[in-house]
């Protein structure tokens, strides 16, 4: 008995910072306890990282797990995200952090938390459209928001939160039913996850489609800094 609780009490304990576009999450795999504050257009990321120490000053933790609203790579974002500040392309999270720091998509993050194995396409209705795909536990973080849809305008144009603020909720909704049985038919997912703040106001969930936890960001952040946790998660079906 006390070999085991030795061992849980070594465990790393990992902060999870969520990045969206109205608001910037954070929880540990300790605490279990979901703090946030506002984002918005004039957040840089030299902001966010002091507002998230300030948010977390009484956390301690070993590693750091952010999903950033953009492509990334090396743990770097590559380019500056559409809703948010200046400051993000190239910045440094694991120097700024003092700790060691994974960064990937932020709806990859997420697509990892709800991960029960097989092809699954994730879908994220927030601020933006998010998406990515894990196929047999091999993650691939996709950017399919602002490929061109109708009329010249994209698909997050047309299912982002600007886009139900405008027409409303019942046409948003079939432009959302639209959007995922194009998807459905072009990528040939086994199922589809949708998460993202707007995600419960979609009423009649068409077939293969299932809608996931918002918290499922924090597991995959969790999951990040556990060897062969998304592989393992696909067995659990």
């Amino acid at each position: 008995m006390a070999k085991k609780a030795g061992k849980r009490a070594s465990r790393q304990t990992v902060l999870v910072i969520d990045i969206g576009g109205s608001r910037v999450k954070a929880m540990t795999n300790r605490e279990r306890v979901r703090r946030a504050f506002a984002s918005g257009p004039e957040l840089s990321a030299r902001v966010m990282v002091r507002k998230v120490k300030a948010l977390t000053k009484d956390w301690s933790y070993d590693v750091v797990a952010i999903g950033y609203p953009g492509p990334v790579a090396n743990n770097r974002p590559l380019s500056e995200p559409h809703n948010l500040g200046q400051g993000w392309a190239g910045f440094n999270f694991e120097k700024a952090f003092g700790r060691p720091t994974k960064v990937v998509n932020d709806a990859l993050m997420q697509a990892i938390g709800s991960y029960q194995g097989g092809r699954m396409l994730f879908l994220g209705l927030g601020t933006g459209l998010g998406s990515a795909m894990i196929v047999d536990g091999i993650l691939e973080p996709m950017e399919l928001a602002h490929l061109p849809y109708r009329h010249g305008k994209t698909f997050e144009q047309y299912v982002g939160a600007a886009a139900l603020k405008r027409v409303g909720r019942k046409k948003w909704q079939r432009e959302v039913d639209d959007v995922i049985r194009r998807l459905l038919a072009a990528l040939e997912p086994d199922y589809v996850v949708l998460g993202g703040g707007n995600a419960d106001k979609v009423d009649k969930l068409p077939r293969k489609v299932r809608r996931g936890a918002n918290t499922n960001a924090f597991e995959g952040g969790f999951r990040l800094w556990k060897k062969g946790a998304v592989k393992a998660a696909g067995v659990r079906r």
